[in-house]
């Protein structure tokens, strides 16, 4: 069962208007401050208590005495206009991992981007110039986050804008909402039970915020929630007013919704005849959900009403832009236009800048969509002078897969010679239900070719100030090697590259496929630290990206039966290599039937060691729930590993045909590098992301797993109770959420959606959840910073993502290595295809390992969470045990 959630109106897609800093004369500073990172917060020595966090807090009296008689409360904001066109809105980054969910309701319902700056990164200086002195916001948001408000280092300047900036319009969400209470002396405390990804029935009082909105149980007014710690309502002072409550203590998982169908509706305006609740009044046991203040227009929401699932969120967006408007408008002193200044950041991505000229002529539809510069850009632009033109030939072979033996055969007589030495095969071994549809396999020999091999530096952080570098070396195919030290690290080596390709999109005018030749390899997990996470607690024993660089493919068109052969060139129109392999396909003969071939040295029959035992995985399991408890995180992806000794000798490709038999996978992956003495045999039925030639970005993660059933009722009964999982479905629920927020740093505003929710795909050994997210992507960003902005993929993370890392490092005490992050292709023109890291063996020398875990939340059981995790190894380490 799967359900489309989408926009409930058109989807509204424009660029930031383009302003180049020197156009901003009167910007004191964007961005003033390069933004420390929260976990070096975390990490310093006199925080810490044994390796984990120790946080320092504040006390809601002394937050108050310390900022009374500020600069902010005796400066009144103006309204700059007598019309609101549109609204700007601050949105404060508490590091989550749903802030640009918020983000992108905000850029369709404000008619404008919002400018994001995490809690830490302006100074109170920066926040008083652009408020007060620019007047550059209309309105402010305070987005979700890990931790409590009572920590400093949680909610950084977010106290003090709540307490001193009384005169523009806050809502805070989340831990935004807790921080409104603690600032004005309510209590902080511990929820009954934590609540992350379930949903809950709300009622409300009818106050401007939820104009529109059912009210009461069974009145269609469903919110999510992901939350550890509430407001203590009994604490509440009299400036703050209850607004909203659960109006039971009962949960629902979001298959449990009755009229499925009319589910979209949880963003639209209902209609006449709304159910509502008798009771105005906050019933004893409820749990509090909304608060404002009783003489300033701040507001805040337990609840996510971002979050895909909540009914009615983008209506909440809408009437809170509704009240900013109205409260500007009371205060109307002025009608003249008035022009304003303002910046967007993405982080780790680009840096935005806008000069927005405002005035009652200027409407959504009627802004100049003018290309915005962006770092990428000015990076691309000055590396440009060295690009080069590939051009691209191809053809179709006259005979089918099926008459040439299958793809199998085609691998191993095109390439198994050598065993298979520097050789590639993205295999879709897996494609019924249309989960897949190309395979791509080559190996070395074309003169383009090359090899790109990367290892991190020994201390490696996401500071730009700082070391985040590594080690390159390049190996071309005639075995020459050079060697390079990137400060800059391997995305940004990528990013250039792919830039400084020039190709002819006519050249491959009658492809199906969107991969033509470039990139094709492996990511690790480490080079987090890349995108976002502070550092790496652990040394991976193989490189952390390893790619080769094809110009000669074959391609398999799996729906059609078709084979392709495509070749890149540079400076010469001949090219023997597309003869010489259309030959060998035309000639290619069907095996006979015979069985299959064992590595010549034997293997010892002993099962794989686990890195740890199942007492020391179950303690992990509830150090975890203790983090989710505290409020550090919704859900956290613990994983672990196993290894065995399998000898030098091993035909790792043969047992990658023996695990792909065993288990096909829809993106299923061999690669081959002899030089550093690894194979990788993957069968991972995940995508990470893909990027295709029209722009779309697609995100497939998996979050919940079951066995398959013995006989064919046990296997229904199995596949119905994944579907129905309240734990499942919260789990997936959360990393819909996470993915959603990753592609909105990229995508086009309203363009991100859902088409697929927690579908039940079937595998060889198990049933898995999996949901689908798209979006378009933004033509100002580059093919690496999609990745950049969602890597390492949150169905391994768990969320909010940078918190979960640090947490995961800490109690992780080997490095996941290549387990974890990504195989697949960067092509020439600027696509990409990549899968999650699961299911896989990794043939490192002489040791075999493999990864698994699974998503740890407050409902997990501990010892089921372990049989999970063994169930996730039956695939592939059977494929090894019986090789």
């Amino acid at each position: 069962m799967g359900f489309t959630i989408g926009s409930s109106s058109p989807e509204i897609s424009f660029h930031c208007l383009e302003s180049i800093i020197s156009q901003n004369k009167n910007l004191k500073s964007a961005f003033p401050k390069s933004f420390s990172r929260l976990s070096s917060v975390l990490n310093r020595k006199d925080i810490h208590d044994g390796g984990f966090v120790k946080k320092a807090c504040v006390s809601s009296r002394s937050v108050s005495g310390h900022l009374e008689g500020s600069y902010v409360g005796k400066k009144q904001l103006d309204e700059p206009s007598s019309k609101l066109g549109f609204i700007r809105t601050l949105l404060i980054d508490n590091y989550d991992s749903y802030t640009y969910n918020i983000y992108q309701e905000l850029s369709v319902v404000n008619g404008l981007p919002p400018v994001v700056i995490r809690n830490d990164e302006w100074s109170w200086e920066d926040i008083c110039h652009y408020l007060y002195e620019e007047k550059a916001f209309d309105n402010i948001v305070i987005s979700p986050g890990p931790g409590s408000p009572t920590c400093a280092a949680d909610i950084g300047i977010c106290l003090r804008l709540l307490h001193e900036c009384r005169d523009i319009p806050i809502l805070g969400v989340c831990l935004g909402h807790q921080a409104l209470g603690y600032v004005h002396g309510a209590r902080i405390i511990h929820a009954p039970e934590p609540i992350h990804g379930r949903l809950s029935d709300i009622e409300h009082n009818g106050c401007g915020l939820f104009h529109g909105v059912p009210s009461g149980r069974n009145s269609e007014f469903k919110v999510v929630r992901y939350h550890s710690l509430v407001i203590d309502p009994s604490s509440l002072p009299r400036e703050l007013i209850p607004i909203a409550w659960t109006s039971s203590s009962e949960t629902n998982s979001f298959l449990g919704i009755d009229n499925l169908d009319d589910f979209d509706r949880r963003a639209t305006k209902p209609e006449n005849g709304l159910k509502s609740s008798n009771s105005q009044e906050m019933q004893s046991g409820s749990i509090l959900m909304g608060i404002m203040h009783s003489s300033r227009p701040h507001y805040g929401l337990q609840f996510h009403p971002e979050s895909v699932a909540t009914f009615h969120g983008r209506q909440i967006f809408k009437n809170f832009a509704k009240i900013t408007k109205d409260y500007w408008l009371t205060r109307t002193s002025s009608s003249n236009k008035v022009h304003y200044s303002a910046c967007m950041q993405v982080p780790n991505v680009t840096r935005l800048f806008q000069d927005v000229a405002r005035s009652n002529k200027h409407s959504m539809n009627g802004l100049d969509r003018k290309k915005h510069a962006t770092l990428s850009n000015l990076v691309n632009s000055s590396y440009s002078r060295n690009s080069k033109l590939l051009k691209l030939k191809w053809r179709k072979i006259e005979r089918s897969i099926s008459q040439v033996g299958g793809a199998e055969n085609i691998f191993r007589e095109l390439f198994g010679d050598n065993r298979a030495e520097n050789t590639f095969w993205l295999d879709s071994s897996s494609t019924e239900m249309n989960r897949a549809r190309f395979s791509f396999m080559g190996g070395k020999g074309g003169p383009l070719w090359k090899q790109v091999t990367y290892k991190l530096a020994e201390k490696s952080c996401s500071d730009s100030k700082l070391n985040c570098g590594g080690d390159l070396s390049i190996e071309d195919v005639k075995g020459f090697v050079t060697s390079t030290y990137l400060e800059n690290g391997f995305f940004d080596f990528l990013n250039q590259e792919l830039q400084s390709f020039r190709y002819d999109a006519a050249d491959y005018e009658g492809l199906p496929f969107d991969f033509y030749g470039g990139y094709i390899g492996y990511i690790g997990y480490d080079l987090k630290v890349e995108c976002g996470a502070h550092s790496n607690r652990h040394k991976s024993t193989a490189p952390d990206a390893c790619f080769f660089f094809t110009d000669n493919l074959v391609v398999l068109d799996h729906h059609t039966d078709n084979i392709y052969i495509t070749s890149l060139y540079e400076n010469t129109s001949t090219n023997p290599w597309l003869d010489e392999m259309e030959h060998k396909l035309l000639n290619l003969k069907i095996p006979p039937l015979k069985k299959k071939s064992v590595s010549s040295k034997k293997i010892p029959r002993e099962g794989f060691s686990p890195e740890k035992s199942r007492e020391n995985y179950i303690e992990d399991i509830e150090k975890c729930q203790k983090f989710i408890k505290d409020g550090e995180s919704y859900e956290l992806c613990l994983t672990t590993q196993m290894t065995r000794r399998v000898g030098e000798k091993i035909n790792s490709l043969d047992l990658y045909l023996n695990l792909r038999e065993k288990n096909p996978a829809p993106y299923a992956a061999w690669l081959n590098f002899p030089k550093q003495n690894l194979s990788i045999c993957c069968s991972s039925p995940e995508r990470f992301l893909r990027l295709d030639r029209n722009g779309i970005l697609e995100a497939k993660p998996i979050k919940g797993t079951m066995a398959r059933g013995i006989s064919p009722e046990e296997d229904e009964l199995r596949k119905q109770q994944l579907q129905y999982s309240e734990k499942d479905q919260a789990e997936n629920l959360m990393i819909v959420d996470l993915l959603r927020n990753d592609l909105g740093l990229v995508c086009e505003a309203g363009s991100v959606h859902v088409p697929h929710l927690m579908e039940i795909e079937s595998y060889a050994t198990v049933h898995t959840m999996v949901s689908t997210i798209r979006g378009e992507k933004r033509s100002d960003v580059t093919a690496v910073d999609c990745v950049r902005a969602a890597f390492p993929g949150g169905s391994m993370t768990g969320a909010p993502k940078l918190r979960s890392m640090e947490i995961l490092d800490k109690l992780e005490t080997r490095s996941r290595g290549i387990y974890s992050g990504c195989i697949g292709y960067f092509s020439h023109n600027r696509t990409f295809d990549l899968n999650i890291v699961i299911r896989t063996i990794v043939i490192n020398g002489e040791d075999a390992s493999i990864g698994a875990g699974g998503a740890i939340t407050a409902l997990s059981k501990p010892e089921e969470e372990y049989e999970e995790m063994l169930l996730k190894t039956r695939a592939p380490t059977k494929a090894v045990v019986e090789f």
